[in-house]
C-alpha cells in the first residue's frame, strides 16, 4: 500500500488541489433545515433569536476574556496560570473561530516545547527550571519593591 501523504509532502503538492486527470471535487450537499445544525439545542435556541444570540456571544466574550486575563496575571506565579489561559481560550472557542485557531496553535507549541525539553539533558532541564524560579523571584521582588510587604504576611 502506497503512502500518498508522504508522497504529497515530498512533492509539495497541495492535497486540496485537483491533479491532472482527476475528477473535479463534488460540491457539498445542501444544508438541511437550520434547526438541524450541529449546535447543542440550548445554543440553537439563542441562535434563532438575534438579540439573544448577540447577548450570548457578548457574555461568552466577557467571561472568556476575563478568564484569559486572570490566567495571564497568574502566569509568573507558581500555579496553574497557563491552564487558566487555555481554559479561557476554550471558553472563547465555543463561539469564536479565531479563538479555536489560537487554542490549537498554543496547544501545538506547548506540546512541541514539552517534547523539546523532555529530549534535553538533565543539566539543561535544571537550567530551565532555575530560569523559571529566577523569573518568579524577580516578579515577587518587583511587587514588594513597588507595593511594599503585604499586610497579610504574618511575619512582617
Amino acid at each position: 500500500m502506497r503512502d500518498e501523504s508522504a508522497e504529497l509532502r515530498q512533492t509539495g503538492a497541495n492535497a486540496d488541489m485537483p491533479t491532472a486527470g482527476a475528477d473535479p471535487p463534488q460540491p457539498a450537499p445542501p444544508a438541511a433545515e437550520s434547526g438541524s445544525s450541529e449546535r447543542h439545542p440550548f445554543r440553537q435556541f439563542f441562535a434563532r433569536h438575534r438579540g439573544l444570540d448577540l447577548t450570548y456571544r457578548v457574555v461568552v466574550a466577557v467571561i472568556g476574556s476575563a478568564v484569559v486575563v486572570g490566567g495571564i496575571v497568574l502566569i509568573p506565579l507558581p500555579g496553574p496560570g497557563w491552564l487558566i489561559v487555555f481554559g479561557g481560550l476554550a471558553i472563547l472557542a465555543t463561539e469564536f473561530a479565531w479563538a479555536g485557531r489560537l487554542l490549537d496553535f498554543a496547544r501545538r507549541h506547548v506540546l512541541a516545547w514539552t517534547h523539546w525539553v523532555g529530549r534535553q539533558s538533565l543539566v539543561v532541564r535544571g537550567l530551565i527550571g532555575l530560569l523559571g524560579l529566577a523569573f518568579v523571584w524577580g516578579v515577587l521582588w518587583a511587587y514588594v519593591a513597588l507595593q511594599g510587604v503585604p499586610r497579610w504576611m504574618p511575619f512582617f
